[in-house]
């Protein structure tokens, strides 16, 4: 199905019908564009369009993405209902999005029920709306709302859209409420195209093209979302459709819209890796260790409706336990992300102890201690002792061998890693890491607990650093080499923030404290291969107790009034050690940084898909661009490489080989993919 028409009496049913979401494909246009004509033939009073199930509509059918498009046009489709002499009225029962808003915003009235949503995503997608979204809008909530709306594309509220005049009531059933407007007072309503536009204000055009610069730097739809709302404020209303139709389908075609089409699949392809197997009921879950992490992981579970029970090693550390997750819930109390019936909730499912016995009956145990495999095999050997024996145990590593870590238990099947990424409770990768003896039933639980927490999951295999962190870690090897080579920090960090990085690598590291990749270091110092380059900078960064932001000086120095500044203690450091090495210095351009550092990264990551810890490419690049700030826009990791060309990255590699083939030795995963 996709739109079934009825007639009631002097009142026409269009029911929205094409699960999951009822997604616009042209079999509903065609349907809807049948209704208009049928509407009219009988001389309805009006028809009520309302979706089956929990959406209105979604937007657009994925699966016409990368066609051409096929007529009729959603934006003719709308023009129809829109002119009709049969008034039309949108009963948004759930969510309205993209093109679901664009309907909605082209009948003569909009009824929203209470927990539905609206919004115009298109902007996440690399391209506008493209049926006059960004011309009906603005006629009905005003210039600066349909700015926030379009240009950032987040969904707003029923109490929201209705607080801008979005829509004209919220009703818990809408259709009803919709079927009881006055057939006189819904004739006279004005359509929304006849709406004059608002005004035109500079102020509010130049703030919201300030916010997507600093918001969304790189990405071009944003900002000509705004080009074509400013300039559809001075167009009759057909030239301004027009002119918002074509940009549609001149980005719909460019590079960035097909990398965010490429994630938007990945995303959803992701949960598909699931076992097929039942997983456990998970009704409540143990946490143990209440630092920033754990605490992160105990709200986000908390967050889901999750009772949890929180393990800490004595009644100073239950203090700070608690300290830490009440913040996490004051803030987004704060921030209006919850509300005070929601916090007070979250803090009576929260139970804090000094006792590993308190989780011995619960399904789930996560452990997210400090990254030490003595501390991690101490834990696991503890919960082997209390824990039920079909119990889930899972551990937050983001470095160690989960194998080393299973292996202190009897049955190592039921053991499998949960990577979380800080700050937990936001970020919505999951690493789920499976173990060389980890059950299927263990794995279908990490994959149920991720939809519970609406967290992206990502299976992975086994070795120093999974997926994500490995990739890191040849990132920042890169970028110190470039350090010793003639390089400052903040040069660096400039060509990839000019990348579309929100910041450089030295950056990062400083907000995430030096001392954890120093010890990471130091437990790699016995296995690392001798005759691979080593750069000792952060090393000495470590030994003057330059550790980051929290003390206040890391790659950069921090003063109280806030923000950073360049430390030139670094870089004579960097002189310092290339002197001792032998090393002589020379500049380095940002396009030349760029192209070092993405080569490294994308050499590993063929490896890690050779060794299959990554069982595909697009799951790379789903880990890049949600846990490690890769731009999205361009898709992720592997997707940037195949669009520059597998065999141009290979040839960057093979070049940087004559002089280093230890760190620069190719992948053999990508001479496969040069050669096509």
């Amino acid at each position: 199905m996709t739109a079934r028409f009825t007639i009631e009496g002097r009142t026409g049913y269009v029911t929205l019908d094409n699960p999951p979401v009822n997604a616009i494909g042209q079999p509903m246009r065609a349907a809807l564009l049948e209704a208009v004509r049928a509407a009219e033939a009988q001389f309805l009073d009006r028809v009520i369009v309302t979706g089956a199930g929990r959406a209105f509509a979604a937007g657009a059918d994925a699966k016409e993405f990368d066609a051409d498009p096929v007529a009729p046009h959603l934006p003719d489709v709308l023009d129809a209902i829109e002119r009709s002499f049969v008034p039309w009225v949108a009963a948004i029962n759930g969510v309205a999005l993209g093109g679901g808003a664009e309907i909605a915003m082209a009948c003569r009235m909009r009824i929203m029920a209470p927990m539905a949503q609206i919004g115009l995503p298109e902007v996440t997608l690399g391209v506008i709306p493209g049926a006059g979204g960004t011309q009906r809008l603005p006629r009905l909530v005003g210039l600066t709302s349909a700015l926030d709306m379009i240009a950032f594309g987040k969904p707003i509220s029923a109490a929201r859209a209705f607080e801008i005049g979005l829509v004209d009531a919220v009703e818990d059933d809408p259709a009803d409420a919709a079927f009881m407007v006055n057939t006189e007072a819904l004739g006279d309503r004005v359509p929304v195209w006849e709406l004059p536009p608002p005004d035109l204000d500079p102020k509010a055009i130049s703030a919201a093209r300030a916010r997507v610069t600093a918001k969304l730097s790189g990405q071009i739809a944003p900002q000509q979302a705004i080009d074509v709302i400013e300039a559809g404020l001075d167009q009759p209303f057909e030239a301004a459709t027009a002119a918002e139709r074509a940009t549609f389908l001149a980005l719909k075609t460019g590079p960035q819209a097909r990398a965010m089409r490429h994630l938007f699949f990945a995303e959803r392809a992701a949960p598909k890796a699931a076992p097929d197997v039942a997983a456990h009921q998970i009704d409540a879950v143990g946490v143990i260790g209440g630092g920033t992490m754990g605490a992160g992981i105990a709200y986000a579970l908390l967050n889901a409706g999750l009772p949890v029970t929180l393990i800490e090693t004595d009644q100073d550390g239950v203090a700070r336990a608690r300290v830490n997750v009440e913040r996490i819930i004051e803030a987004s109390l704060k921030r209006g992300l919850i509300d005070v019936e929601t916090a007070g909730r979250q803090g009576g499912h929260l139970t804090v102890l000094a006792d590993y016995e308190a989780v011995a009956d619960l399904p789930l145990v996560i452990e997210a201690a400090f990254e030490d495999m003595t501390v991690k095999r101490d834990i696991f050997q503890r919960l082997e002792a209390v824990c039920r024996r079909d119990a889930i145990l899972a551990t937050n590593t983001s470095y160690l061998d989960l194998d080393a870590i299973a292996a202190t238990v009897a049955d190592p099947a039921r053991v499998l890693g949960l990577h979380f990424f800080a700050p937990a409770h936001i970020m919505k990768l999951l690493e789920i890491v499976r173990g060389a003896d980890t059950s299927e039933t263990a794995l279908a639980t990490g994959f149920a607990l991720a939809k519970r927490l609406r967290k992206v999951p990502v299976l992975a295999g086994v070795c120093d650093g999974f997926i994500g962190n490995r990739i890191l870690a040849r990132y920042r090897e890169a970028a110190d080499t470039i350090l010793m080579d003639g390089a400052t920090p903040w040069e660096i960090d400039e060509a990839m923030v000019g990348f579309g990085y929100a910041m450089g690598p030295y950056e990062a590291q400083d907000l995430s404290g030096l001392d954890i990749a120093h010890a990471n270091r130091r437990r790699q110092d016995a296995t690392r291969d001798p005759n691979r380059r080593y750069i000792p900078i952060a090393d000495r960064m470590v030994d003057l107790g330059k550790l980051g932001r929290k003390t206040g000086a890391g790659w950069y120095r921090y003063p109280g009034g806030g923000g950073k500044v360049e430390d030139p203690i670094v870089a004579d450091l960097a002189i310092e050690e290339a002197r001792f090495a032998g090393v002589e210095r020379r500049d380095f351009e940002p396009d030349e940084i760029r192209e070092t550092l993405l080569a490294a990264m994308v050499n590993e990551a063929c490896d890690i898909l050779d060794e299959g810890v990554a069982g595909s490419a697009a799951d790379i690049d789903l880990v890049t661009v949600l846990g490690y700030g890769f731009p999205r826009w361009r898709g992720g990791l592997m997707h940037y490489a195949e669009s520059l060309g597998f065999d141009v990255v290979l040839g960057q590699i093979e070049a940087q080989a004559k002089n280093d083939p230890v760190a620069w030795r190719p992948s053999a995963r990508l001479r496969k993919l040069a050669q096509g």
